[in-house]
């Protein structure tokens, strides 16, 4: 027998975890005093004492052995091989040697209590507390002792199988969180390398714009060449304070700063850009804006990079839909470099970033070029998670 923290129904792991567990059961021993003082003064004769000796040894051999190896991994016929030899030893003592040796049983109960699995250890205790009503009939004098052990016996087992389940539900509680910790860890992750992306791909291609145009004034318009790369250590200075804000998870993007920043880019990049001057945002959800914000950073930055595009229109538009008020923002360019492209991490991640926010993202080659079309929640009250 064992107590909490004594490892029940489990193998001990270490040197201090057997110590433990040997002085913990060996305590529960005391209850075999009365097979101990009928050997010393039951009147039996040498042979008997001898035998029956060995048998309490061989008890005590089988039942420590039973404790000390039954664990979540030990299967479980080999368990019940050796309860039916406990059963087997306690059955022939206390038929040969008297009522004093049915105490035997009661460990037989809590050995099946403490190594069975539950719903097995719930048909073996009654079945031994059985078998104790029927040995203790058919030895004289041992009804007698009956009451004094049935109920220890059914006690003593359906407690133990009780400790042990809640072990094994301990145990496994602790797991599950060690599990929801790194599932927070791996979603932690995930959420900066979203940023980082977003972040830095629109920043680094600014600069290198900048920088190629700053290069082709030099020669020619010094003056216009050191106006770009004062724009250069600005655009690097925002990058390092976002980066820096988006690690301590505090930066929340907004759109007019984005459509401000979208601007400079598409002109830099000598796009033509047609983007809402005032774009009516009251009553928007901080997620549907910074979603949305981050959606307009990745699409100006693709049409920079990758597209070709000469002309590039932004529109912000509130629309009422089954699922309430949507905001919807729609990039579109007449250049060719985003048709047909297989989505990368920057839509993965955005479709990512809107689906949390409750919104959707489509995007895909047109006619005139390539269109973006993300939507969010227009208020606090839209059903998050569905999409329009």
């Amino acid at each position: 027998m064992s107590g909490i923290g004594i490892n029940i129904g489990q193998r001990p792991q270490n040197r201090r975890q057997r110590v433990i567990k040997l002085l913990w059961t060996s305590i529960w021993l005391a209850y075999l005093s009365a097979p101990v003082g009928d050997l010393l003064h039951g009147g039996h004769s040498t042979g008997v004492q001898v035998l029956g000796w060995l048998g309490v040894v061989a008890f005590i051999a089988w039942y420590f052995a039973l404790i000390f190896r039954a664990g979540r991994g030990r299967a479980t016929a080999v368990v019940l091989g050796s309860l039916a030899v406990l059963t087997a030893q306690s059955t022939i003592l206390a038929l040969s040697l008297g009522r004093e040796w049915l105490v035997l049983f009661v460990y037989v109960s809590v050995a099946s209590g403490a190594a069975l699995p539950t719903r097995l250890a719930r048909l073996v205790i009654p079945a031994v507390a059985a078998l104790l009503t029927l040995i203790a009939l058919a030895v004289p004098g041992g009804t007698a002792f009956l009451a004094g052990l049935l109920l220890p016996a059914l006690l003593g087992g359906f407690s133990m199988s009780g400790v042990r389940e809640l072990i094994r539900t301990t145990v496994e509680l602790r797991e599950a969180r060690a599990t929801v910790a790194q599932l927070a860890a791996n979603e932690e992750r995930l959420r900066l390398a979203r940023d980082l992306h977003d972040l830095l791909g629109h920043s680094l291609s600014l600069i290198t714009l900048k920088s190629e145009l700053a290069g082709r004034m030099l020669p020619a318009h010094p003056d216009k060449a050191a106006r770009q790369v004062a724009d250069i250590e600005q655009v690097s200075r925002q990058a390092l304070v976002d980066v820096r804000e988006a690690v301590t998870g505090y930066r929340r993007p907004r759109l007019p700063a984005e459509l401000a920043g979208a601007r400079v880019a598409l002109t830099a990049a000598g796009v033509t850009a047609n983007l809402p001057a005032d774009p009516d945002l009251a009553g928007l959800p901080e997620e549907s804006e910074s979603a949305l914000a981050w959606a307009l950073r990745e699409a100006v930055t693709n049409v920079v990079r990758h597209s070709g595009a000469r002309r590039c229109t932004v529109d912000l538009v509130r629309r009422q839909t089954l699922d309430g008020p949507v905001l919807e923002l729609s990039v579109e360019d007449d250049g060719t470099g985003g048709s047909g492209t297989v989505p990368g991490n920057g839509l993965t991640g955005l479709t990512e970033r809107l689906a949390k926010a409750g919104g959707s993202l489509e995007a895909g080659g047109t006619r005139q070029g390539f269109r973006l079309l993300a939507r969010a929640p227009g208020d606090s009250t839209a059903d998050v998670g569905s999409a329009p």
